[in-house]
């Protein structure tokens, strides 16, 4: 419990000098090392707290550069622990030491209990921030918890070969809400890492042709107090508050330490099957909020250098009017930004990213808001020293880097800019095929050039089509069902009177607003569905799928619910809401894809024959069987393209330089609403097609056309016609 107001004497126990690396609790059978990074702290205490919350101090009296350290012998792994730091008292300069506050390890492996809004977790009294708060946080905050090393973990052998990026097709899904109403995953492990490792969920993601799944974040984080406050928890995670820690409430086995090797054992489980893990990770703010939010780890041990500042004024020029209040400068729109500029802050980062990858076995990570980490000061740096020890280290290097190229200035949209060997989110690629598909586009241009890898943004720096990372849903907005059921969200439940999320959804209800019984509506949504996601399956790039858009799920209109922890945000796996038809033609679209490398290109296309008399590696079709000319390209109504893409041979050459052949592709894509006849282009190298994955009802998988004949389109669809 916690004891009131703090007091220095409390129960103290003896300490041995230690060591001063490595950082964090390092367990051995004889002694527990604590180091901790507080370089202009006076006073650093280790603190160990039993079951009953009663705590031991150790006070750490061995400071080198920076770090504090100190052995505890006698101390077993799943100790509970924390630190508290005592030091200069002045917040407008950074200074907010406070040993009233029990503060996280930030290297701690793994973490133990939730954090309870309280007025004691604050390091400042609320009604005057100038103050030192001396209420004790004992009781509120979660604690850190000594880990015993695991060297001889069974990884089963060497991880599997990494993925060529063209290969790839990710699938972004929720830990919990993957599994927490599946019928087929055992009750206790619902919800849970070892939920995600049962064959009930492997075998649906392989049947889906998933080859990578990326973790919304599972790194330990804590709902912002406004949100518990409305009765609700941060439901997707982007609020870290430990960057070494699995989250410990997705662990079966609790979070005394059984987090750690329960996330091994499901990383394990996916390697096994052959898939990739990725993590979503925040490393550009953290859960302590701006300078009126809680003091629960970085705040209290080095404030004035793990957050960022406003620039100094100009000499002679008075200081910005709202300096004191607000010393912080935030780029993250969460109240604080992590400064990459420090060296602990970026060792943190770096030694975090290492210790997932080599310790974990993570194969690559997908990096929130990446413009607040690329900074050099304030200003977005593409060779910052972030961005040039990732691509340096011989570790990170290797591992698959996806950057959000973005944050929340206006300065920090940076899509198409990123260096290799980053892949970026590419949000254009999103906005372009939802407005293509509810009839929003002037006619095809974009939508051809989003098709064919977004060459705008990625080939002038040499970089392939697969820099490209593809989505048209993610965690953050409508569902595709909910994209094509809704114009307009519907966030209620989350408390903030429908003024959070976006209000630009590009999306079409087709005649009804929200969910109904309407069986023409119902089929015109699913075939919308069908088309946006069969579109994304075989665009040029890297495919995401979002979780349980395959089968229909709905957050019924939430665009933003990051506070939804509920059937609301979680898969229904019950059949008889499922949209089994959308399922299967996703299915067979990415069948397709992994089968022929004409599908998934390394090279761009360029328009002309891959040999001397030979076809165009990529030829763009009208409906009317010819290629598209200048004046089509023009055509504002336009809303049907054809895109033939050559097999025979392949621009891309074999692994020992050998010519490759495959087969050839047309397919139609028609964004208007009324039935449409499309022509098969005549020439000599591709006779005649068969149908291989179709959208439209009246369009049968199997049905062959030959060159010159007429295929008509019903409606809104995509029909792939392959060299028969």
């Amino acid at each position: 419990m916690a004891l009131g107001t703090w007091n220095e004497i409390g129960e103290r126990a003896a300490v041995w000098p230690g060591r001063l690396e490595p950082l964090g609790a390092t367990w051995t059978p004889e002694a527990t090392n604590f180091a901790v990074h507080a370089p202009r702290a006076t006073r650093v205490w280790v603190c160990l707290v039993d079951d009953a919350d009663h705590e031991t101090r150790h006070e750490l009296t061995e400071r080198t550069l920076g770090t504090w350290h100190g052995a505890v012998p006698g101390v077993e792994p799943g100790t509970r622990y924390g630190f508290r730091v005592d030091g200069p008292w002045d917040p407008a300069s950074g200074s907010r030491f406070n040993p009233a506050q029990l503060l996280l390890d930030p290297y701690a492996r793994a973490v133990s209990g939730a954090f309870v809004p309280d007025e004691s977790t604050y390091a400042h009294d609320l009604d005057d921030p100038t103050v030192r708060n001396e209420l004790d946080s004992l009781g509120h905050v979660p604690l850190s918890v000594v880990v015993a090393p695991d060297p001889d973990f069974a990884w089963g052998g060497e991880r599997p070969r990494r993925q060529r990026w063209r290969d790839t097709v990710v699938y972004e899904l929720h830990v919990k809400g993957m599994t927490a109403l599946h019928d087929r995953v055992p009750e206790h492990l619902r919800g849970t890492y070892a939920g995600l490792a049962t064959p009930a969920v492997i075998d649906y993601l392989l049947d889906l042709g998933v080859t990578a799944v990326e973790l919304l974040p599972v790194q330990q984080f804590v709902s912002e107090p406004g949100v518990s406050a409305r009765g609700l928890v941060n439901y997707w995670g982007y609020n870290t508050i430990g960057f070494l820690a699995p989250h410990g409430a997705y662990s079966a086995a609790g979070d005394r330490g059984g987090q750690v090797r329960e996330f091994k054992e499901m990383v394990r489980a996916f390697h096994a099957a052959g898939i990739e893990v990725y993590l979503d990770v925040v490393y550009n703010h953290t859960a302590e909020a701006g300078p009126d939010g809680p003091s629960l780890c970085f705040r209290g041990l080095d404030d004035q250098a793990f957050y960022r500042r406003p620039a100094p004024p100009e000499p002679g020029a008075p200081p910005a009017p709202d300096a004191a209040d607000d010393p912080y400068w935030d780029a993250t729109g969460c109240g604080n930004t992590v400064d990459t500029d420090d060296p602990f802050a970026l060792r943190l980062v770096l030694d975090s990213l290492r210790y997932w990858t080599e310790e974990m076995h993570v194969d690559g990570f997908r990096f929130d808001l990446l413009s607040a980490l690329a900074r050099t000061d304030r200003a977005v740096d593409l060779r910052s020293r972030f961005m040039t020890v990732v691509a340096q280290d011989p570790v990170l290097r290797g591992v698959k880097l996806i950057a959000e190229p973005w944050d929340a200035t206006m300065d920090g949209y940076v899509v198409g800019r990123c260096p290799p060997p980053w892949v970026e989110w590419n949000d254009q690629y999103r906005d372009t095929i939802r407005d293509f598909w509810r009839g929003a586009t002037v006619g095809v241009r974009d939508v051809a050039t989003r098709l064919a890898g977004s060459s705008d943004l990625y080939a002038d720096d040499g970089r392939s089509p697969y820099a490209s990372v593809n989505f048209v849903t993610a965690h953050d907005g409508f569902t595709a069902r909910d994209l094509v059921s809704h114009e307009r969200k519907h966030n209620e439940a989350n408390g903030e009177g429908n003024r959070d999320g976006t209000d630009g959804n590009r999306s079409a209800n087709h005649g009804v607003e929200g969910e109904t019984d309407d069986p023409a509506v119902q089929a015109a949504r699913r075939r919308a569905a069908a088309n946006i996601m069969v579109t994304l399956c075989l665009s040029n790039g890297v495919p995401m799928l979002t979780m349980g858009d395959e089968r229909g799920r709905t957050q019924g209109g939430n665009n933003n619910a990051y506070c939804q922890d509920n059937a609301t945000s979680w898969v229904d796996w019950r059949p008889d809401d499922a949209w089994l038809d959308v399922y299967e033609v996703v299915r067979a679209a990415l069948r397709l894809r992994r089968e022929h490398e004409a599908l998934r290109q390394r090279h761009w296309f360029e328009g002309r024959p891959t040999i001397t008399g030979g076809p165009k590696d990529l030829a763009w079709l009208h409906p009317d069987g010819r290629e598209m000319t200048t004046d089509d390209w023009h055509d504002e109504s336009l809303a049907t393209l054809g895109m033939f893409v050559l097999g025979t041979p392949l621009r891309s050459p074999g692994p020992r330089g050998e010519q490759m052949a495959d087969a050839s592709f047309v397919t139609w894509f028609h964004a208007g609403a009324d039935p449409i006849d499309v022509v098969l282009p005549r020439n000599p190298w591709s006779r005649s097609g068969e149908v291989v994955v179709s959208t439209d009802p009246e369009v049968a998988v199997g049905t062959t056309v030959s060159d010159g004949s007429v295929l008509r389109l019903s409606g809104p669809a995509v029909v792939v016609l392959r060299e028969a």
